[in-house]
């Protein structure tokens, strides 16, 4: 969000709930419009029904550009026909799409949710589909988010990765342990990665607050230390002393993939989704692959990994994550958002500052 109002200085930001507390001073300074939910923020989670009905009482006349930034409902919003509806899409609401089955069987504990769920569902996919119409130009996140987009709307995006900033995170001698960053959630998929660093008593740092925290901790020994949430400062260091880095589970892209690379840290990942995109696919160059999501799977990557690790080259991995960086998702996404003068003082602005070279700025 910050990136995009680097790009858009002037414009003014509407949303679903608003808690000054928890943005930036930057976006603070903005005009922010929220929906008539935010006064039960606190309950966003069983709100959803609504959604749709708060998004479509915005007034979004006079706007020539509307930009939503999505994994929900955000793009159903209602512009004029001279509005151009561009929608950065990081995934289509993964609750009534992919992971539907996930937590029709396993999230939704009691009957009766789940008997009331299904309708809700059914209407909401219809809703997000209809709402889909309503955009004139898809971005996706990574060609993985791509191809959830073609399948739940049958619309083409192009892609641009989310911006890191790889500049900021440094490199560091490992202190031993492992480090996984995440919302403790039931799709992130942790809990077998736990119950194996339980098992085989290897030190592991988890980064992150949510509702499977208590659980986690109880399949957890005294190997496995859980942070909490954690400043910037204290999460760079955090990356920078790690041994390498766990992802569990399946990403749309895995921004903090892209983060413990840019520390110089290998990335130890279950092979499928987005991180395919951000780490190179060859061993040893970022990272190395597990296929499934079991214990078996990720306990023989961490062998393979500890037998190897003297082949991974902290400052060759540090420099693949260049492309993610904020330059690059600025020069993307600018030639989307601003008209062709713009886009010409733009293009050679990002070239004085960032000294790229031609063929990296068309790339």
């Amino acid at each position: 969000m910050e990136r995009l109002c680097h790009l858009l200085p002037g414009a003014d930001i509407f949303t679903l709930f608003y808690d000054p507390e928890k943005v930036s001073t930057f976006l603070r300074c903005r005009k922010i419009t929220s929906s008539f939910l935010n006064p039960l923020k606190r309950f966003h989670t069983s709100l959803l029904p609504l959604m749709p009905i708060a998004l479509e009482q915005f007034d979004l006349r006079g706007y020539d550009l509307v930009f939503s930034s999505e994994s929900g409902p955000a793009k159903g919003v209602l512009t004029n026909s001279n509005t151009r509806h561009v929608c950065y899409c990081h995934t289509p609401m993964r609750y009534i799409w992919d992971l539907y089955p996930m937590y029709q069987k396993e999230v939704i504990r009691t009957m009766w949710k789940r008997v009331a769920a299904a309708p809700l569902a059914h209407y909401l996919r219809m809703w997000d589909y209809a709402a889909a119409a309503r955009v004139d130009e898809f971005v996706a996140n990574s060609t993985n988010t791509q191809r959830r987009i073609w399948r739940a709307y049958r619309r083409e995006s192009r892609v641009i990765y989310p911006p890191v900033p790889v500049e900021t995170f440094y490199y560091k001698p490992h202190d031993g342990y492992y480090l996984m960053v995440s919302e403790l959630v039931a799709y992130k998929a942790l809990g077998f990665a736990i119950s194996c660093f339980t098992r085989t008593g290897r030190k592991l740092k988890v980064v992150g607050a949510g509702k499977q925290f208590s659980m986690l901790k109880r399949l957890a020994g005294p190997n496995i230390e859980f942070c909490g949430r954690v400043p910037e400062d204290q999460l760079r260091e955090l990356y920078a002393r790690c041994r390498a880095f766990i992802l569990p589970g399946e990403e749309d892209f895995g921004i903090t993939a892209v983060e413990a690379q840019a520390s110089g840290k290998p990335v130890i990942a279950l092979g499928r989704g987005g991180v395919l995109e951000s780490v190179p696919l060859y061993e040893p160059a970022g990272g190395i692959f597990f296929q499934s999501p079991d214990e078996a799977s990720l306990q023989a990557a961490i062998d393979r990994f500890e037998a190897s690790e003297s082949l991974f080259e902290p400052y060759s991995i540090q420099a693949r994550t260049e492309r993610f960086s904020h330059a690059a998702f600025d020069l993307r996404m600018s030639e989307i958002l601003l008209p062709d003068n713009d886009l010409r003082e733009q293009h050679n602005s990002f070239t004085n500052r960032y000294h790229l070279p031609e063929r990296n700025l068309r790339t």
